[in-house]
């Protein structure tokens, strides 16, 4: 049964006339409309876009070419569209990492870093080849060896400086490699890393000044717009959107709160967070302004969707940097650049979603197991550990189970034990409707690689496969 107030009775109207009674609304009033959806590009669109850019690059060696047997000449054209595709692909590798919102909610940080890496290498690659080939082509033309040449082109300024630039970017390349990572501190990678934004200048400078771009003006302000662009975006979304948060948000951390013998939450509390327009399963780079952790920040997820004024992550204890994470103060200011990730709702196909986290890879996975639409039954958290002692969030995560009426499973045990809980029959005795289900996946290296295995040879298809990870 229903009621419906007569509004002629109420006392407002009781003082009016029957022709001063408004008419009841024929339908309801329209609600203001809700910010737009951010902008993201696919992995698919980036990469055509990325390899259609190529095209007038090498469109514009084809352009300047001149076919030739002569073998100085042919050294020399090689060398040239060398110089170009790697300037190029400079370009690419800092476009990549420029942090621009579009590309990183839409790709996902974890894939433009590998993207990144292997650009990197084969960037460097071309260098290397533009060099050797040039100088082959200089050695053919005068008829001096190798090394003479080499002596005679370091007299021409400009090509001291590409030298240069190739110096820094391959010094780069070195420190980047996995052998030399895993000995470096992540604080000194990160300032042999910045040398990249050197060493491209100083390819610009070469390339502008050398005979690479020789098809005429309209090439060469092509070429520097293209540059500018570039470049504009990285002052813009890595100095300008980082200080101009900074100060609209006024981050303090209130509280750290131990979880477990080696992890801790951090609760932080700042002004109009709504603004971020930050989605659960998403992170961001946090820098905390105390003595000892001003210099370095990390990318650590959200494990709580943004309440009000306040902010939280959950960081475990795995190097320097984080062990004196828990030694924090409250009050201290907090840098906070973001958000970013792709791990986020929109990538949901599927009306169930299962989520499976290690470690302290629950944050993202808590996140998302509180907010994600469904009904009862849809949303299922399988949470691997070592033992319940190192389970994380335990209780929020069983409240909101019962609170869902949504499916949670610890599987607990050591990861070189008898039995594999994340095995394909182990999943699908968990999840019998398994091929049906979109997974989120969020957890160390190894179990990541094996669940990946397991869900595929479970029945899952890779495009229903989502997941985000990242190593120091």
């Amino acid at each position: 049964m229903t009621f419906q107030a007569d509004t002629r009775t109420h006392p407002l109207y009781a003082r009016l006339s029957p022709q001063s009674v408004p008419p009841a609304p024929s339908r309801p009033p329209r609600t203001p409309p809700g910010p737009p959806p951010p902008l993201r590009t696919s992995p698919r669109a980036l990469l055509s876009g990325l390899a259609g850019g190529a095209v007038p690059v090498v469109g514009l060696w084809l352009v300047q070419a001149e076919p030739s047997v002569r073998l100085d000449a042919v050294f020399a054209t090689a060398a040239h569209l060398g110089g170009l595709l790697a300037g190029y692909g400079i370009l690419v590798m800092l476009l990549l990492m420029a942090r621009v919102p579009a590309i990183e909610h839409g790709v996902g940080a974890d894939l433009l870093a590998r993207w990144h890496a292997r650009g990197g290498r084969c960037v460097l690659s071309l260098c290397l080849a533009h060099t050797v080939l040039a100088l082959c082509a200089y050695a053919a033309h005068t008829g001096i060896d190798l090394l003479s040449a080499a002596i005679d082109l370091m007299g021409y300024p400009g090509l001291v400086a590409a030298t240069a630039g190739l110096a820094l970017l391959a010094g780069v390349g070195v420190t980047s490699a996995r052998a030399v990572r895993r000995r470096v501190r992540h604080e000194t990678w990160r300032a042999v890393h910045l040398l990249t934004y050197s060493g491209a200048g100083l390819a610009f400078a070469h390339q502008l000044a050398g005979p690479d771009l020789v098809g005429g003006p309209l090439a060469a302000w092509l070429w520097t717009m293209l540059h500018t662009t570039v470049g504009v975006l990285l002052v813009w979304y890595r100095l300008v959107v980082p200080v101009r948060q900074a100060l609209r948000h006024s981050l303090r951390v209130i509280e750290v709160r131990s979880e477990s013998p080696d992890v801790v939450s951090v609760v932080m509390q700042g002004l109009a967070l709504d603004a971020l327009r930050a989605e659960p399963g998403q992170f961001f780079r946090w820098r905390f302004l105390d003595r000892r952790l001003w210099r370095t920040s990390l990318p650590f997820s959200l494990s709580a969707p943004v309440r009000g004024d306040t902010l939280r992550i959950t960081v475990k204890a795995c190097g320097d940097h984080t062990r004196r994470i828990r030694r924090l103060r409250p009050g201290v200011r907090v840098l906070a650049t973001g958000p970013f990730g792709a791990l986020t709702a929109h990538r949901r196909t599927r009306r169930k979603v299962l989520l499976l986290a290690g470690g302290v890879g629950i944050t993202p996975m808590r996140t998302l197991f509180e907010t994600l639409p469904g009904d009862p039954g849809d949303l299922t958290l399988l949470y691997r550990a070592g033992s319940a002692d190192q389970l994380v969030l335990r209780q929020e995560l069983e409240a909101i189970a019962g609170e869902r009426g949504a499916a949670l499973h610890f599987l607990l045990g050591p990861s070189d034990g008898p039995f594999d809980p994340l095995a394909p029959r182990a999943l699908r005795n968990l999840v019998p409707d398994l091929h049906e289900h979109d997974v989120y996946l969020c957890g160390p290296p190894g179990m990541s690689r094996a669940a990946v295995t397991a869900l595929a040879r479970a029945g899952v298809p890779s495009s229903r496969i989502h997941t985000e990870q990242f190593t120091f």
